[in-house]
């Protein structure tokens, strides 16, 4: 909008321009004030009432004098606007002058960090209406990332509220603001590093380890649901190389192969957010088949050394192996079905893109145990299958703790266990855990759910040799 053109010519190099037309105006006054003053004298020189008109007129004056100093201040040494903002860019909104009650954030007492997304139209203003409906809610905005679409633009804050602001009168100032499509969920301290900082974190992790490829791009877009499909024959050749972005599912080339297939019905995918995750699975494809190094070397209770390390499919034979020396019963109460369908199994459980799966070896190498942490979707299950003549010797529950502890690592909210109501060495290797557990029961299955945002109560630990 253009701005009044008494306005504009009001001060020039910071100095106040005066006008013909102002300088009339006060000799006209002045020659007023002189006719006014005349008569007043030859009314007080010859009327009875002298000396009051005198002192009327000596208030009169005085407040005169002061209505104009107040008029002067406040039209004539207004500061100059500012310069106009490039109309190609997005505005942002003027600062908030701090309240009484304001913080070093504009927000005291008890605050809550939220994440929010909405869509605006691409035009000067949009974003500077966001902002000033965040202020006038003492909202303090740190951080925003913009993902430009087609047909607007999508804002992305990072925001400290006042605790009693709800997410229902948060979306609804956006939405009286011109925000659409918003969604708002609980931030976390994590969500306090900057977006760059973020994802180069992710790629460092992802290339130190295969199994983190699907955490890194669950924490990178969010709660969504991950999937690596077999994708063969008609289905794989459908995703090309770059891979497919279609609203709220994005599809990618598995680097295994097959297909990964990312979901988030409540939010769409933008094209930022496709290329990022795109990068990932790319550098994941890259550096090829991976895990970190490193054992640790425990001594039991009774006195025996094992060792506890990560391993993927390359120990397939060794895995089988210890499902020859297990029991049928052992079998299956594992996996819940015929025993001879667990070998079948075992090729999806060590492959890293599922998840990842801990061994306990003897001293001669023999694996004596396996623990698997899985990806589903978004949730992630735990499992435990120890060989009969170890059991009850505490190598399930040394390898369920460390389990717990990858999961945490992941910041999963939670983990499951699936069994049978008849595995009591399952059931008491939970409760060791000392976490909150959930138990549901359907027709002899269990699932015990532990809550991981809970401090686990204190627990013995085993000795630990070395780590090499």
């Amino acid at each position: 909008m253009t701005p009044d053109m008494s306005d504009v010519t009001r001060a020039r190099h910071g100095r106040p321009v005066h006008h013909w037309r102002r300088d009339l105006v006060e000799l006209a006054a002045l020659f007023t004030a002189v006719a006014v003053a005349d008569g007043v004298a030859n009314l007080i020189g010859h009327g009875p009432d002298g000396p009051a008109l005198l002192m009327i007129s000596a208030l009169a004056l005085a407040a005169t004098a002061g209505f104009h100093t107040w008029w002067a201040r406040r039209h004539g040494h207004a500061p100059p606007p500012l310069p106009a903002a490039d109309t190609g860019a997005r505005q942002a909104a003027p600062a908030r002058p701090a309240g009484p009650g304001d913080g070093a954030h504009g927000v005291t007492g008890t605050s809550t960090l939220w994440r929010m997304r909405t869509t605006v139209r691409d035009e000067p203003g949009s974003l500077a209406a966001l902002c000033t409906a965040l202020a006038e809610h003492r909202v303090d905005i740190l951080s925003l990332q913009t993902h430009p679409l087609a047909d607007g633009t999508v804002d992305e804050f990072l925001l400290r509220a006042p605790g009693t602001l709800s997410a229902a009168e948060l979306t609804r100032a956006i939405a009286a603001a011109g925000g659409t499509s918003t969604y708002i969920e609980r931030a976390d301290a994590h969500d306090l590093v900057d977006a760059p900082t973020r994802v180069l974190g992710l790629a460092t992790r992802t290339a130190l380890d295969a199994a983190e490829l699907p955490l890194a791009l669950r924490q990178l877009l969010g709660r969504c649901t991950i999937r690596s499909l077999p994708g063969r024959g008609r289905d794989q050749e459908s995703v090309p190389a770059e891979g497919v972005l279609e609203d709220t599912v994005m599809r990618l080339r598995a680097p295994e192969g097959g297909v990964l297939s990312v979901e988030r019905p409540y939010l769409p995918f933008t094209p930022t957010e496709f290329a990022r995750a795109r990068a990932l699975v790319e550098l994941d494809a890259r550096l090829g088949p991976r895990l970190p190094d490193g054992q640790d070397l425990l001594t039991l209770p009774e006195g025996d050394d094992i060792a506890v390390r990560r391993i993927d499919t390359g120990e397939l034979a060794a895995a089988k192996a210890m499902h020859e020396r297990c029991s049928a019963r052992t079998l299956t109460l594992r996996y819940h079905g015929p025993v001879g369908d667990a070998d079948r199994y075992l090729q999806h459980l060590l492959s890293p893109r599922f998840g990842r799966t801990l061994a306990a070896q003897t001293s001669t190498g023999r694996i004596v145990g396996l623990g698997h942490l899985l990806w589903d979707g978004d949730e992630t299950e735990i499992a435990l299958l120890i060989e009969d003549d170890w059991q009850r010797r505490g190598v399930g529950a040394e390898l369920l703790r460390r389990l717990v502890g990858m999961a945490r690592e992941a910041h999963c909210d939670s983990v499951y266990a699936v069994t049978q109501a008849s595995n009591t060495g399952m059931v008491a290797a939970m409760r060791g855990l000392g976490l909150p557990l959930d138990y549901q029961v359907e027709e002899g299955t269990l699932v015990i759910t532990a809550r991981l945002t809970a401090e686990p109560s204190p627990r013995p630990t085993y000795d630990r040799a070395h780590r090499d």
